[in-house]
């Protein structure tokens, strides 16, 4: 509510709100001081007023991701890289600021700092989860943050999409390689990878009661959207799947476990800067390259957004010259 009351031969208005600074002006004539009035408490309806910096004085950044860690990120199922992700952002001195002082440059200067180490993509997906914070410290814990400082926050390019495919002759190595290791998993994952474009995650969490060997189908109960799919599976993949029926998890290896399995993998095998989730990328862009139409490939990769696939219809320049000289062949005639 807004009290107006003489002081002098001034007119002075002061506004309170709730979870909001008190706002007061003085005025020569009453008139103006009962529109001044009116009109802050129009932008105090719509939630356009400033926030009261003094309620967000006492609570730091590190408090509320601590809260956002053990809250809001316990839920996901992507928690364990998560609360790895955050427990480093707890390490920076930002963190020790009280949120009322932060600002974007405060992000951005940590941003800059930390594009001396890493690119710009990786700093852009450890920040996403203190993007979320503010947005559910404004939402959902009813603390009086005005803008999130994060939202207007640059990261250069942000076209960092991977388009890495195994060149001639990595298939081959990479096959030969984990023939070769110890742990017997390791082929059939990768081998399973390229005929499937399943994710890491989504492999490592196949179970028995997912197979049908009759259907040929593969259920993958959540994937990174949420939602669960269904998946077509190839001959070899069926096949491959049925030498490794058990009860519980076909493939007992953790996340981690099999990271550092790759990396020996990929050693022995003497190729460089091939990410597994590349397997993925080959496998989608082979079966672009065996015929199948866009809803068909979104069907087995799971894919929600269909432009997102166009960035795989980009088949190996031998198959475009291929059809370019079939063309000129024919026109030759």
């Amino acid at each position: 509510m807004a009290t107006i009351r003489k002081r002098g031969d001034k007119w002075q208005v002061q506004i309170r709100r709730k979870g909001q600074g008190a706002l007061s002006r003085s005025f020569h004539v009453l008139k103006d001081a009962q529109e001044w009035a009116r009109h802050i408490e129009r932008l105090a309806d719509r939630g356009d007023l400033p926030a009261d910096p003094a309620a967000l004085r006492g609570v730091t950044l590190g408090q509320l991701v601590e809260r956002y860690r053990d809250t809001v990120s316990a839920r996901k199922r992507t928690h364990e890289a998560e609360r790895f992700a955050l427990n480093a952002f707890l390490r920076h001195p930002i963190c020790c600021r009280p949120v009322s002082d932060i600002t974007t440059a405060h992000f951005a200067a940590y941003r800059d700092e930390r594009l001396k180490c890493i690119k710009p993509a990786s700093v852009k997906r450890a920040l996403v989860p203190i993007h979320n914070l503010y947005e559910v410290a404004r939402t959902e814990w009813d603390l009086p943050i005005r803008e999130n400082p994060l939202s207007k926050l640059k990261f250069g390019d942000s076209d960092q999409r991977r388009e890495r495919r195994l060149r001639p002759g990595e298939h081959e190595a990479l096959i030969e390689a984990a023939k070769l290791t110890r742990n017997k998993l390791i082929l059939p994952i990768v081998t399973l990878a390229l005929e499937t474009a399943m994710r890491r995650g989504e492999i490592l969490a196949i179970r028995n009661q997912h197979i049908s060997l009759d259907k040929r189908t593969l259920l993958i109960p959540e994937s990174k959207n949420g939602r669960a799919r269904t998946i077509p599976l190839s001959i070899p993949a069926t096949e491959l799947l049925s030498r490794h029926l058990y009860e519980g998890r076909l493939f007992l290896l953790t996340a981690n476990a099999f990271r550092l399995a790759w990396q020996r993998l990929t050693k022995r095998a003497g190729i460089t800067d091939l990410h597994f989730h590349d397997l993925r990328h080959e496998a989608i862009s082979r079966l672009f390259e065996k015929g199948l139409s866009v809803p068909e490939v979104a069907l087995i990769s799971g894919h929600r957004d269909l432009r997102m696939l166009l960035r795989y219809t980009h088949p190996m320049s031998e198959s475009i010259l291929k059809k370019l000289d079939t063309d000129a062949t024919q026109s030759a005639k």
